[in-house]
């Protein structure tokens, strides 16, 4: 008896948990990204959940795995810019054109697009973002995400 009360405890905390984290799905993207702009590392690694986490972007070595993926990334990203000649990187993002939310995971779409320029000319890409997320009692936090878009183009 103990354990089956124990079990629906454990349920329904974990479904309050996801509901009530539930409106604010899009909360860690906007501050994962918006970090990114600004250059505020600290935000943008605090909407990762603590552990593995994966990331998938176009630049080698592409994929980045484990507690440590969010920095790797980050230091990746600079040497790419950096080796390329990408400057003033910023990423302009919408409303999700898809969300499902099972439980306490979290699947989200978003639009994008990454504007920067490189050896001084403006430069586009348009793409998605796609985001899993997890509910944790403080809110939802990024588990992983890919980054998928077109080749890149002078911006117009």
């Amino acid at each position: 008896m103990k354990k089956a009360i124990l079990a629906l405890f454990a349920i329904v905390l974990l479904t309050n948990t996801a509901l009530a984290a539930s409106p604010n799905v899009m909360a860690p993207i906007r501050q994962f990204i918006d970090g990114f702009n600004t250059g505020d590392t600290h935000s943008a690694f605090a909407a990762y959940e603590d552990g593995d986490i994966t990331i998938i972007d176009e630049f080698s070595p592409h994929r980045w795995t484990g507690p440590n993926a969010a920095k790797e990334w980050a230091a990746d990203y600079e040497k790419h810019a950096t080796s390329t000649g990408v400057t003033e990187g910023i990423v302009k993002y919408s409303a999700p054109t898809r969300t499902e939310i099972e439980e306490d995971l979290a699947y989200v779409i978003i639009p994008t697009v990454y504007l920067y320029k490189q050896n001084g000319k403006p430069i586009a890409e348009e793409g998605q973002a796609t985001f899993v997320l997890h509910a944790e009692p403080s809110g939802w936090k990024i588990r992983s995400w890919t980054w998928s878009g077109v080749k890149p183009h002078p911006a117009t």
